[in-house]
C-alpha cells in the first residue's frame, strides 16, 4: 500500500516549496502522481462588482490580483524539472475560502501536504490553516517545517498512542506511510490506562509488516512537550498523532496537546481527525 494520489497545498513560500520537495520524494520512490494547489480567496475588503467603484480602480484590481497568482505558478514550473515527476506532477489554481477550497479537495486524495506555519510572511489571500483543514477535510494533513530534508533516510517513524478515537483515525490514515519505514515507535506518554492493551496496536502493525516497538514515557513537563521532546532526541522522519480529541475551540483557548506540538516539534507531523 502506498500514497499514490497526493495533493499539496503550494501558495509560493518557501514553506509551501518544502512542503512540495516531500510529496515529490514520496510520490518518486511510489510511482505516484502530486497535484499542487493553489487555493486563493477573492479581495473581500472591497468588492469590486460595486457600482461605486470606477471602472480603472477595478482594472488595477484585477490586474494586481492576476500578476501576483501568475508569479506564483511561476515558481511551481520553475521547480518542476527539480521535482523529478515529469507528467505525473499537475497543477490547479481555485478561487474560494482557502481552508474550504483545499478541505473540499483533499477528500479526493490520498493526503494532503502542507508547509508549517504558512501564515507567516505570506499574502492572506493564499494563508492555508492545516489545523482547520484536518478538522474539515475527513484525509489525513501532513505538515512539513520549514527547511526539512525530503531526501532524510526513512528509517524511524513515532506513532503517538492514547488508545482514542483520534489516535485510531491516525494509524488508519497513516499506515501506507509507516509501511514504508524501517522502525516505527508507539509511544505513550503518562500513565493513564488505555482501553485496549497496547500489544492489539503492535499486532496490528506486524500483519501489516511494519516492524513496531512500545516505549512509554513520562508526560512531564506536559504530554505535549514530552513527545517533543521525545522527538528532538530520537530525531524520527515522522510523528503520526489525531489531531484534536477536543474541541478545536477548547484547544485553542486552553491550549492542547496538538497545538502545542504543531508549534514547536521539528519533524513531519501526520494529523488526523
Amino acid at each position: 500500500m502506498s500514497m499514490q494520489n497526493i495533493l499539496v497545498a503550494f501558495n509560493g513560500s518557501e514553506r509551501s516549496a518544502t512542503a512540495l520537495r516531500y510529496g515529490a520524494a514520496l510520490a518518486r520512490e511510489n510511482g505516484g502522481h502530486v497535484t499542487a494547489m493553489l487555493a486563493y480567496s477573492q479581495h473581500d475588503i472591497i468588492d469590486q462588482t460595486n457600482k461605486w467603484i470606477p471602472t480603472r480602480a477595478r482594472e488595477i484590481l484585477a490586474a494586481a490580483s492576476s500578476e501576483f497568482l501568475v508569479e506564483i505558478e511561476a515558481q511551481f514550473n520553475a521547480m518542476r524539472d527539480e521535482l523529478g515527476l515529469a507528467d505525473r506532477l499537475h497543477f490547479e489554481r481555485i478561487a474560494g475560502k482557502v481552508d474550504a477550497v483545499l478541505s473540499d479537495s483533499a477528500r479526493s486524495f490520498d493526503l494532503l501536504i502542507v508547509g508549517h506555519d504558512q501564515g507567516d510572511a505570506v499574502d492572506g489571500h493564499v494563508v492555508v490553516h492545516a489545523d482547520r483543514i484536518a478538522l474539515l477535510s475527513g484525509r489525513p494533513v501532513l505538515i512539513v517545517p520549514k527547511g526539512f530534508d525530503p531526501a532524510k533516510s526513512h528509517t524511524h517513524a513515532v506513532m503517538a498512542w492514547d488508545g482514542g478515537r483520534a489516535a485510531a483515525r491516525a494509524l488508519s490514515d497513516g499506515l501506507a506511510l509507516l509501511e514504508d519505514q524501517g522502525k516505527v515507535t508507539v509511544l505513550t506518554v503518562g500513565d493513564a490506562e488505555l482501553p485496549r492493551p497496547i500489544g492489539d496496536v503492535l499486532t496490528h502493525l506486524d500483519r501489516h509488516g511494519v516492524k513496531a516497538t512500545h516505549e512509554a514515557i513520562a508526560a512531564m513537563p506536559g504530554i505535549a512537550r514530552a513527545i517533543v521532546a521525545y522527538c528532538v532526541e530520537k530525531d524520527p522522519c515522522l510523528l503520526v498523532m489525531g489531531a484534536y480529541e477536543h474541541s478545536k475551540f477548547r484547544e485553542d483557548f486552553l491550549g492542547g496537546v496538538t497545538a502545542r506540538v504543531l508549534r514547536t516539534v521539528p519533524v513531519p507531523v501526520l494529523l488526523s481527525h
